[in-house]
């Protein structure tokens, strides 16, 4: 105890001698250096921000060592980093990816082991390669065919950290990819575990003119599936939505044919929506969350009325009113969900503990996703959490007190430390447990960020009364937020 005690102390004292030689530093005056002398200062600093992750990823490895996730009140390590540190989802993805890479480690008898990536870690440590060196490398090091013996791996490694030593990422970036071209022609043929391990399919983020970007590698047996589908509907004058009356069976007309402008890239692209929409009209795809698989969109009547504005679909994607419209007229995925629309009964209040499908599309439209802050899961990913009061303490089936929260964080306001409660504008606030807590918002705006533009006036006047409930089951739900529909 004696000797955890004064390592304790070492390294607070540690901490407050870097902390005051910062600010001894900060309160320095620079005028009067020269520019020599101002250059090799940053030179200095620059070393130190190079050197200063290493310290990071000890941190976050002796922390992984100590605890876990769910003892911290979370789902996931990138969860306590972006809820205790602020950070972005795909930041706390890097930091703990690149402190795995190159932290300290121990085996399961409590050895020190060297890091995954030791001549990396060790140039660092010392400051000299950056943080966009160190991406290059990883990144580098992370597309080694599966084949390769880890002598020739750590040789790379060792040559490529040589190289990133006297050059900037950039150049480091062409040597990476020519040296594992190179590396390559030496390899044996893909085989099955290698195709494996590369397919995907990635979908970007929607950009500011509402157009996804997609990015595939297929196995050979996707692409023989696609390629037949492709054969069929994108050829030309299928599919077209230029045409009056789009062919999506059978045979074009020639007329169709002839008319067909579009580039083959198009008209792959008009293919997959086709078949998207085959599939969610067959009915077949069966049930996503206790709700049929369909295309769910969250409008206002205002937008609907003036045909201008957005929709947003229970995924977060978000979609012009015009093609809103234009969808509704394929199928009927586009469901009214407010009593005044679809006359169903939204209150159930004890009648049952798993909420109707009319409530289920309620939530969506209200709160479009888990409601839990920092959680990015869109409504198609979630389930139906008691946020009043749980059922098993009494709690009501009703709309008014039921939210949205993906699996995990559902399981985590019952075992996880975490609480709920709704606030008198009807919003679901989390409260998180101690270690998570560092005064920030209990109210996810990610999937409502207009709720972010409400005037202050709005949240002084609210004079909604928070413990009135109706108990008559045959009453309707709510009005609809800011009159919204779905």
């Amino acid at each position: 105890m004696y000797v955890r005690s004064m390592s304790v102390e070492a390294v607070r004292e540690a901490m407050a001698h870097l902390r005051a030689a910062y600010d001894a530093f900060a309160a320095t005056d620079l005028t009067a250096l020269t520019r020599t002398e101002l250059v090799s200062v940053m030179d200095d600093l620059e070393t130190l921000t190079c050197r200063m992750p290493t310290q990071s990823h000890r941190l976050l490895m002796r922390l992984q060592a100590e605890t876990t996730p769910k003892l911290m009140g979370a789902k996931s390590w990138n969860e306590v980093l972006r809820i205790r540190w602020r950070l972005s989802s795909a930041e706390a993805s890097r930091r703990l990816h690149e402190a795995a890479d190159l932290g300290p480690r121990t085996s399961l008898l409590g050895e020190a082991l060297a890091p995954v990536l030791p001549a990396v870690a060790a140039a660092q440590a010392a400051g000299l390669i950056t943080g966009e060196h160190v991406k290059t490398l990883r990144e580098a090091m992370r597309r080694l065919p599966a084949w390769v013996d880890a002598t020739t791996a750590a040789q790379l490694e060792v040559d490529l950290v040589r190289v990133a030593v006297g050059v900037g990422p950039k150049e480091l970036r062409e040597t990476a990819e020519l040296r594992l071209f190179l590396l390559d022609q030496d390899g044996p043929a893909p085989d099955d575990a290698e195709r494996a391990r590369k397919r995907r399919v990635a979908v970007g983020r929607q950009g500011r003119d509402a157009m996804t970007p997609l990015v595939a590698d297929l196995t050979p047996e996707a692409w023989a599936v696609w390629e037949v589908i492709f054969a069929k509907y994108a050829a030309p004058g299928m599919c077209n939505p230029a045409d009056d009356e789009p062919c999506t069976s059978g045979t074009p007309t020639q007329a169709q044919i002839d008319n067909d402008t579009r580039t083959l890239e198009q008209r792959q692209h008009d293919a997959l929506l086709v078949i998207g929409r085959i599939a969610l009209m067959s009915g077949d795809l069966g049930h996503l969350n206790g709700l049929p698989v369909g295309v769910i969109i969250r409008t206002t009547l205002q937008d609907l009325e003036s045909r201008a504005g957005i929709g947003v679909t229970g995924g977060g994607s978000k979609i012009p009113i015009a093609d809103v419209i234009k969808m509704a007229a394929h199928a009927n995925h586009h469901l009214a969900i407010f009593d005044g629309a679809t006359g169903q009964a939204l209150a159930l209040y004890r009648a049952k503990r798993i909420a109707s499908p009319a409530q289920r599309l309620m939530l969506i439209a209200r709160d479009g996703g888990c409601t839990k802050p920092c959680c990015t899961v869109g409504a198609y990913g979630c389930q139906v959490h008691h946020a009043r009061t749980p059922w098993r303490d009494g709690g009501h089936t009703n709309v008014d007190d039921l939210t949205l929260a993906c699996g995990t964080d559902n399981r985590d306001a019952d075992t996880g430390g975490w609480t709920t409660t709704i606030n008198s504008r009807g919003e679901c606030e989390w409260h998180p447990p101690p270690d998570l807590d560092h005064g920030q918002s209990r109210i996810n705006y990610y999937h409502r960020p207009e709720a972010l533009l409400r005037p202050p006036e709005d949240e002084e006047t609210d004079d909604t009364d928070e413990t009135d409930e109706t108990t008559d089951e045959t009453q309707g739900g709510p009005d609809p937020p800011d009159n919204q529909a779905a």
